[in-house]
């Protein structure tokens, strides 16, 4: 279990396991959790998470962006229900039959392609576009049904569920609120339309991780849960759970130390110029690993607990920071996403300082930096993406 102390991705399974048992203490047991596992665990490691999720903490459903994702799960051991939330070509319906996936339906042409290209039975869940305007059945509560009816009708599609997304649940103004209970009224509305001719449609779910915690409905029969049960929130203006705590940390190494006079240029284009002698620490990491070019001359990384400037453009593997009054030597281990002592600089405070959200921070991680996944304060694997 080699890790190559260059760039690293700490994923701590231990929180994880509290964020998931903080957010099913806030649901009601009648409404199940479908962990939300797209895009490798929103950068965190499918090969580490779902897996934990499934055999240590009993998680039954799964859901992720599309097929090859889904077949990922299933060679991972997953043997959880698994909905694509996304778009599959019609042609790959005997794929989604050999592994047993839920796919999402996003129209009734959609559907009927499906169906077409179907050996024997796809299961599925109806999109309903509420509000969203991305995917799924649009109109009236009386139309979306009739869709959902013909839908049913096809032989070789299984509608077993319907989903829809809200677009504000983690707005909590008066807008926001507004906007997504009259989401919430036309889904449920179809829904009931609809249950009168599709007596298998069990499974609706409108609740995403802010409308779970915000916004609960028992009428949602699953809550699908994504960024909260990675440590981050939906919107930072919102209060998360207490004990709340991101999984993921970014390390890095400095690889040299330099003192440098007055009036010298740092990185590319010298967009930066030392106004006085300076300790300068070049850190093994760059926008080809994942952190953002952005950051440059604005950001800040923890170097033994102390909070060291940015400067100079971010490179693609290497960036320079200032540790002038630092005792640093290279080799040492370095913080750009996490805590050190008292400081800390997480995922959301990244973003705020490139203009996105927590989410893409955390997504943009590279595959070529490696994840070390540690349980009980111990290493227990090092997963490439």
């Amino acid at each position: 279990m080699k890790l190559y102390k260059r760039t690293w991705a700490q994923i701590n399974l231990d929180r994880l396991k509290k964020n998931y048992n903080i957010c099913r203490a806030c649901i009601p047991e009648s409404t199940d959790i479908m962990c939300v596992v797209k895009a490798s665990c929103y950068g965190h490691s499918d090969r580490a998470i779902a897996p934990f999720l499934q055999n240590e903490l009993g998680v039954k459903w799964f859901a992720v962006s599309n097929l090859a994702e889904a077949v990922s799960l299933r060679k991972l051991g997953i043997t959880g229900e698994i909905l694509i939330l996304g778009y599959t070509s019609p042609d790959e319906a005997p794929d989604l039959e050999e592994h047993n996936i839920i796919q999402a339906v996003m129209d009734l042409d959609y559907a009927k392609r499906l169906n077409d290209y179907a050996k024997d039975t796809v299961r599925c869940h109806a999109a309903i576009d509420t509000g969203m305007t991305r995917i799924g059945l649009r109109g009236t509560a009386q139309s979306i049904a009739q869709n959902l009816t013909e839908i049913n009708s096809l032989k070789k599609l299984r509608l077993e569920g319907a989903f829809t997304h809200y677009a504000m649940a983690d707005t909590l103004t008066n807008e926001g609120v507004s906007f997504t209970d009259a989401q919430t009224t036309l889904f449920f509305d179809a829904i009931e339309l609809a249950r009168k001719s599709c007596h298998e449609l069990k499974q609706v779910h409108s609740l995403n991780s802010a409308g779970s915690l915000f916004h609960y409905d028992k009428r949602s029969s699953l809550a699908r849960l994504g960024i909260v049960l990675y440590g981050l929130a939906p919107d930072t203006s919102l209060d998360m759970p207490k004990g709340i705590t991101p999984v993921m940390s970014l390390k890095s190494t400095i690889s040299q130390v330099k003192e440098v006079e007055p009036g010298v240029s740092v990185s590319y284009g010298r967009t930066y110029f030392t106004d006085s002698t300076m300790k300068i620490a070049t850190i093994s990491c760059g926008y080809a690993d994942g952190y953002s070019r952005k950051l440059s001359n604005c950001g800040e990384i923890l170097v033994h607990g102390k909070r060291c400037k940015i400067i100079g453009r971010v490179c693609m593997d290497q960036f320079m920071c200032d540790v002038t009054g630092v005792d640093v030597k290279a080799g040492d281990e370095v913080t750009l996403i996490g805590e050190e002592g008292s400081e800390s600089i997480s995922a959301d405070d990244v973003a705020k300082l490139v203009d996105t959200i927590g989410y893409e921070i955390v997504c943009s991680v590279s595959e070529r930096v490696p994840r070390c996944i540690t349980k009980d304060g111990q290493i227990t694997g090092v997963f490439k993406l």
